[in-house]
């Protein structure tokens, strides 16, 4: 045991740490996100207006609660292994093909991770009172809402294969060499239309 744990530093006991969390913080995020547009929209569709008033106040509270969270940790974990894993060489490593990469990966993240808090959040606090009082949000806040959840859900199949990339030495850059990503931007959109239609297909016998 001694023996194993010889020559291990608190950056390599963070750097695990922070990369464990990370991907379990992300993996609530990228689910509630699922869950929202190919669950709970084509569910909420079916509820009139007395349902909704007593679902939505108790459903998406929590659901958002730690959706939102689950983006700000994901997020600033994320932060934490670019500066442990690229700061001490000088950020050189965004040189590299998995520097490439995870650049990618990092500003999808990013765009993400503002639409949740910055547009989505905001637009279900009106949403939600507005179920709540009986006057209702205005349609463009709730087209706004679902805009950005959107386009999360889109961007999320390309952010993924970027972190994949990144963490299995995918040597092939994208910068380099562009069809690469654009295979992967093209398949990720067909991959997400297609989930979307399955979604409103969805039999609810059992």
């Amino acid at each position: 045991m001694d023996a194993i744990a010889t020559g291990v530093t608190s950056t390599e006991i963070l750097d695990i740490l922070f990369r464990w969390f990370h991907v379990v913080f992300g993996i609530m995020w990228i689910g509630l996100l699922y869950f929202f547009n190919f669950v709970n929209a084509n569910f909420a569709k079916t509820l009139d207006a007395d349902s909704k008033k007593k679902v939505v106040p108790e459903l998406m509270p929590r659901a958002l609660f730690f959706f939102r969270w689950a983006a700000m940790i994901t997020f600033i974990l994320g932060l934490a292994l670019l500066y442990i894993n690229y700061s001490p060489n000088g950020w050189s490593g965004f040189s590299t093909s998995r520097g490439h990469w995870i650049m990618l990966g990092a500003t999808l993240g990013t765009i993400m991770w503002f639409n949740v808090w910055f547009i989505i959040w905001p637009c279900q606090r009106k949403i939600i009172n507005g179920i709540k009082t009986g006057s209702p949000a205005p349609p463009e806040v709730v087209n706004r809402a679902m805009n950005a959840s959107k386009v999360n859900v889109y961007l999320s199949f390309p952010m993924v294969f970027c972190m994949l990339a990144a963490g299995k030495h995918f040597l092939r850059s994208p910068f380099e060499e562009w069809y690469w990503l654009a295979g992967v931007v093209v398949i990720g959109y067909f991959a997400a239309s297609g989930l979307y239609k399955r979604g409103a297909k969805v039999s609810t016998e059992v």
